[in-house]
């Protein structure tokens, strides 16, 4: 009798350490790794101090979230989509576009291409050689480019962006008008969900402004509409936007500079966090009680779907 209950007991324990390791198991399962890219800012834009892991703050909401990795993006994939129906003169821009080809670290991979049609058009495929990319840069087609939408163009370039798990940026130089919705209200209906498809997979968006060759895209109005939705688009996932007035810059080269800086000065950070059945974006917010730093993170960061 004696060995029966004890033989019973033990059924016992071992039922209830499986129910524990399962749920243990369930709880693991939840919680599923996110990773988001910092970039750290110095006042007026100057180099920045040396972030460590133990100087950042997260937050989701109100809720402080626990740092589970901080680290160096050494490698980046960076690409550049110069809208095809841009004014040819931007080509006398070119060469500041080599020297910021030039200025990237060896551990950078530069890929060109062309906004047309609504598709990303391969100028050169991702190379750590950057003078074969310098090779790409090209005169735009104008007025004999399709005059379609940059935010569709970002989309399929988004879809086909190597390097997931490393730090990604797409550099757009665009007049940011969407011909093929027309633009006529507010924002294009192709913004939100190049925004949210970028957020998604953890990629930067630099914007450059530059007029395009249709008498269309000279109203101020329209331009006005175009740079806001630039700004936003940059702003949300994590970049910056760049533009003076209506007209071409004298020089790229001060926001290429600066574009630079911010490249590098990024990490990753990654965070434990669970986006339900479906996956959800979170608002996030990343803090320092260091002197003389601030941080540019995307608005928004997608939790994926727990297993």
């Amino acid at each position: 009798m004696g060995k029966s209950r004890f033989s019973i007991g033990l059924s016992y324990f071992l039922a209830a350490a499986l129910a524990i390791a399962g749920l243990s198991a369930t709880v693991a399962r939840a919680a599923e790794t996110v990773t988001t890219t910092v970039t750290a800012v110095g006042k007026k834009n100057s180099q920045p101090p040396s972030v460590k892991k133990e100087d950042v703050e997260l937050y989701q909401g109100r809720e402080r979230m626990q740092v589970a990795n901080w680290r160096r993006g050494e490698t980046l994939f960076l690409a550049v989509l110069i809208d095809d129906s841009l004014d040819q003169t931007i080509a006398s821009q070119w060469n500041d576009v080599r020297a910021f080809f030039m200025a990237q670290a060896p551990t950078t991979y530069i890929g060109v291409f062309y906004g047309r049609n609504g598709t990303a058009m391969v100028g050169q495929d991702f190379t750590k050689d950057h003078e074969l990319a310098t090779k790409a840069l090209r005169i735009p087609y104008g007025g004999y480019g399709a005059f379609t939408s940059p935010y569709l163009s970002l989309r399929d370039l988004v879809k086909r962006m190597p390097g997931d798990g490393e730090r990604r940026s797409i550099l757009l130089i665009s007049s940011g008008i969407d011909y093929f919705r027309g633009n006529f209200g507010p924002t294009s209906p192709d913004l939100d969900p190049t925004i949210e498809s970028a957020q998604k997979g953890n990629i930067n968006i630099w914007t450059l402004y530059a007029p395009d060759a249709g008498h269309g895209g000279r109203g101020f109005f329209r331009v006005s509409n175009a740079q806001s939705q630039l700004s936003q688009l940059s702003e949300e996932t994590g970049a910056e936007s760049y533009y003076l007035g209506f007209g071409t810059p004298v020089s790229f080269q001060s926001y290429l500079d600066e574009i630079t800086t911010h490249l590098n000065n990024q990490y990753l950070l990654t965070f434990e966090g669970s986006g339900g059945k479906k996956g959800k974006f979170e608002r996030v917010r990343v803090t320092s009680e260091l002197q003389g730093v601030e941080f540019m993170t995307p608005s928004l960061v997608f939790l994926p779907k727990s297993e």
